[in-house]
């Protein structure tokens, strides 16, 4: 009796462009659906900005701008760009959740584009930061935020924000391919995230009486850039000199860590 044995097709190859896309999107719709079986998720991308918008308001505001409504103009850009770049954390958290729990494995054994994961999980978060910045703004306009500028600048901050988002998350995407634990993806986020966010303008108008080699820091953050070209777009002021600063910033990013996490995908897949 003999054994026969199949090798593993590479099945990538065989899939059509417009099939790989409506792939992408069933992966996309499913990450969305989970959030009905799992309404934390939904909770944590909703209670979290409003307790950073009201926290920040009511408590630093009267400090540090005089009032509320003097310091909304300021710190509600500023959180909009931390909470963007901490929903960019979700999307390595949930590519390891599902490397670890083998859903990836069963994803392999499918006659499907092998970047449909990838892409539908990216996609997925990115509607994700867009329900959490409306959630933000809401926020913001029900305790005296107003927009200084017009429909189109606002939809021009949203397209900003998630632009840089998606690029800054290939840095999040290669950390959950090296590690072996979620957790660990969330506490790159903390370690890298949080001083990265508080070392720029997102919760200050400006660096006056801040010492110069940590002011020089903070004025070219890409947080900084971020912030301030949201600024710009919501309230009023410079834009370009800023967005486009930032945005070189979100591609060199993504130019480092899309090619050693697209490698260490090839590696899991």
């Amino acid at each position: 009796m003999t054994t026969a044995t199949f090798a593993p097709q590479d099945l990538s190859k065989r899939i059509a462009p417009g099939t790989a896309v409506r792939n992408t999107a069933t992966l996309a719709w499913r990450n969305l659906v989970q959030i009905k079986h799992n309404p934390m998720e939904l909770l944590d991308l909703s209670i979290q900005p409003i307790m950073f918008v009201l926290l920040f308001a009511y408590v630093f505001g009267p400090a540090m701008a005089g009032s509320v409504e003097a310091y909304l103009p300021v710190v509600i850009p500023g959180i909009i760009a931390q909470n963007a770049l901490f929903a960019g954390m979700s999307t390595g958290f949930g590519l390891n959740t599902d490397i670890t729990k083998g859903v990836f494995d069963r994803f392999r054994s499918l006659p499907i584009a092998r970047s449909a994961p990838l892409a539908g999980r990216i996609i997925a978060d990115t509607a994700k930061q867009a329900w959490s910045m409306a959630i933000l703004l809401l926020v913001g306009f029900a305790i005296g935020f107003r927009l200084g500028t017009n429909v189109l600048a606002l939809f021009t901050a949203f397209v900003l924000l998630l632009t840089f988002a998606i690029l800054f998350s290939w840095t999040s995407v290669y950390i959950a391919m090296k590690v072996n634990e979620p957790e660990k993806v969330q506490i790159f986020g903390f370690v890298v995230i949080f001083p990265l966010s508080f070392l720029s303008t997102a919760f200050i108008p400006n660096t006056d009486g801040i010492p110069g080699p940590v002011a020089f820091v903070m004025d070219n953050s890409p947080v900084t850039k971020l912030v301030e070209a949201m600024r710009g777009l919501l309230v009023g002021g410079p834009v370009l000199e800023h967005a486009w600063v930032a945005l070189a910033w979100g591609v060199g990013i993504s130019l480092v860590f899309a090619p050693l996490s697209l490698a260490a995908f090839k590696k899991r897949a």
